[in-house]
């Protein structure tokens, strides 16, 4: 059990690396100079240099490349080339929107993911099966730059029930959760009906039956409960997978979270913060797969055992 924790940090660590620096050359690549963003195009050669050297632009990318792991290593993210604000206070000030968006994203997802799997596979090939399909199927192939702005035309333009941007109370969450967490709850109802399926047709399941239990006892405390492991998994990676949705969906309805302040930061040339908004994203996603695998060696003995 140690060893295989050991080893899936060793992984997450490796994969974290492998971003960072990806992530860092890449930002590098993209056309455009943040000292040109900064002090505009008419500003004297004179200025241009000097405030290239005060940033330490002016320096080759492999000894940027070194000062910015020297900082990670003493957990120092660097100072905004925009505003010259620690990013660490940045991130801080939008962390909690996005985590707020998420968690609120995860709920509509669970609350229409369960109850729709369970639905299709308890009435299989039945008018709610096929119903259940076709909402699964639409919101998987729906995005959410195009799902955002007809939520907004229809709640918030027709109807006038719910603002139209911004972070103002819980009713200005109510669209962009929805948003977000419309292709969750699509894959994870199809996951819940599949193994939902495949758990019924086991032998413990037609003992629970044969013994006289309830339909509804059989189904949500034997074949559901089991059924679970690998919607874990899913819900697992998927969950990791929000904030990379949240970019679009915040910057649809101007939430102030990591997501806008990443494509600002891309629109300045503001690097650092880019380097550091990806870097929070990317562990987390990969803190958040870890600690799944970590649950399912928890929750199934057989994988412990491998």
């Amino acid at each position: 059990m140690l060893n295989f924790i050991l080893s899936r940090i060793l992984s997450a660590a490796i994969v974290v690396l492998g971003v960072s620096s990806l992530v860092f050359f890449l930002i590098h690549l993209v056309p455009g100079d943040p000292v040109e963003v900064m002090l505009g195009e008419s500003a004297q050669p004179t200025d241009r240099t000097a405030l290239r050297h005060a940033l330490g632009l002016d320096q080759p990318v492999a000894v940027q490349l070194l000062d910015y792991f020297s900082g990670l290593l003493r957990f120092d993210l660097g100072t905004s080339l925009h505003t010259q604000r620690p990013i660490a206070d940045l991130l801080l000030e939008r962390l909690p929107a996005t985590i707020e968006l998420t968690i609120a994203a995860l709920l509509i997802a669970v609350a229409i993911a369960f109850p729709l799997g369970v639905l299709s596979a308890v009435r299989k090939d039945s008018a709610w099966d096929h119903g259940a399909r076709v909402v699964s199927l639409l919101g998987i192939s729906i995005p959410h730059f195009w799902l955002g702005p007809l939520l907004i035309l229809v709640f918030s333009l027709w109807l006038g029930w719910l603002p139209v941007s911004g972070r103002e109370g819980m009713a200005s969450l109510v669209l962009p959760a929805l948003t977000l967490g419309t292709a969750l709850a699509a894959i994870l109802s199809r996951m819940v009906r599949a193994t939902l399926l495949e758990t019924l047709g086991e032998d413990y399941v037609r003992t629970a039956r044969a013994k006289g239990l309830a339909e509804h006892a059989v189904i949500l405390r034997h074949a559901l409960c089991n059924a679970l492991l690998p919607v874990i998994t899913v819900l697992g990676l998927q969950l990791g997978a929000l904030l990379g949705g949240a970019i679009v969906t915040e910057m649809v309805f101007s939430w102030p979270g990591l997501g806008q302040l990443t494509i600002e930061a891309i629109h300045r040339r503001d690097y650092p913060v880019v380097q550091a908004c990806v870097l929070l994203i990317s562990v987390t996603y990969v803190g958040v797969n870890t600690l799944t695998d970590l649950a399912y060696v928890w929750l199934d003995p057989r994988v412990r055992l491998q």
